[in-house]
């Protein structure tokens, strides 16, 4: 009974959103780093993704920068609570000028003992830009400051023909390992900088897709002691494939590409192929019991996976699914599994 209540509630909040746009299906070669006339576009990816898999640690590699720059906010006057903005170029530049600014909002601690703890936080895809700055002044008010990002193609930097944040996880094969690994490079710049502030004990926090970022950037960044990952699968494709939320992409998809492939083709950008890099970071694992975007049985699988191969984690399962998730008394209740795990961890 309870699993029809919430399984009919999701399908409602999912429909509210009416501007999601199926688009057609491309290899995307050319935002391949080499790309070749003549031969056909899944073997050119193919190889590329076969390439890339032989040293990922090169792959998401990301060249320092000093180019920060950061605007202080009239704390008198924000609504949020907000210290100001962070701004610094990314690593992975795309086509469009508005995505290679990196923004992020700070929230220092307002504990001055707790100087050394800090979180990075990544959200959920299409994430407003208000999203998530509840629990960023909530960490803070506990002594964690937070250092709130904007993936890519979302917020500012939106280019004009978009209403929704549709590059970074697409029918676009190879757009969408790009736009995941420069939201990659973007967090690990921004965890730098959090480290030139002189903080020593570093986390992160993703939700839904930022979850999935969250434990790419813990695999290839060392500064990461513990990440909170909410909403979790092992396999980037599944979910696109199977989840509520992304129909639409899958709607591109099939009729050119199966499962198994695009399974193979994403593997850059899925945890299950890093998990023995997450040995030595403490990490948490949120799934919701009745979540039809990240469906459950794929969360239960990387649970089962972390314990087989014995990693070090903690599990909450919150009883409700994934859009419930920001619906009360969800919302809250999410809130305090995360930040307990933080404040007790970092």
């Amino acid at each position: 009974m309870l699993e029809r209540f919430f399984h009919a509630w999701e399908n409602r909040l999912a429909s509210v959103t009416t501007d999601r746009v199926v688009r057609p299906f491309e290899w995307g070669v050319d935002w391949l780093p080499n790309k070749e006339d003549g031969r056909p576009p899944d073997q050119q990816v193919s190889e590329w993704v076969s390439e890339v898999m032989q040293d990922p640690t090169r792959f998401f590699d990301v060249p320092p920068t000093t180019n920060y720059q950061f605007s202080a906010t009239d704390t008198s006057r924000s609504q949020y609570g907000e210290a100001g903005t962070l701004s610094f170029p990314t690593a992975l530049p795309t086509p469009h000028a508005e995505n290679n600014v990196v923004t992020a909002r700070w929230f220092p601690a307002t504990r001055h003992r707790e100087h050394s703890r800090a979180v990075l936080i990544l959200p959920q895809w299409n994430s407003k830009a208000h999203g998530h700055i509840g629990l960023s002044r909530l960490l803070a008010k506990l002594g964690i400051s937070a250092l709130r990002l904007s993936l890519p193609y979302h917020d500012d930097r939106m280019p004009p023909e978009l209403t929704r944040a549709d590059y970074i996880v697409s029918s676009n094969v190879v757009r969408t390992v790009q736009v995941c690994r420069q939201a990659v490079l973007d967090a690990r710049r921004a965890i730098a900088w959090l480290a030139d502030q002189g903080f020593e004990r570093i986390g992160i926090l993703g939700t839904s897709l930022g979850s999935c970022l969250a434990l790419l950037t813990t695999t290839h960044e060392p500064l990461v002691k513990v990440q909170a990952l909410n909403h979790v699968s092992p396999w980037f494709a599944d979910v696109v494939w199977r989840g509520l939320s992304t129909r639409h992409v899958r709607q591109g998809l099939q009729n050119h590409i199966d499962l198994n492939t695009l399974r193979e083709m994403w593997k850059p950008i899925s945890p299950w192929s890093y998990l023995d890099r997450v040995k030595n970071v403490r990490t948490l694992l949120v799934y919701g019991r009745y979540d039809l975007t990240f469906p459950v049985d794929l969360s239960e699988h990387l649970v089962k996976e972390f314990s087989r191969r014995d990693i070090p984690h903690e599990v909450a399962i919150l009883p409700c699914g994934h859009y419930t998730t920001e619906r009360f008394p969800f919302k809250h209740l999410d809130g305090y599994v995360l930040t307990k795990f933080l404040y007790q961890n970092l």
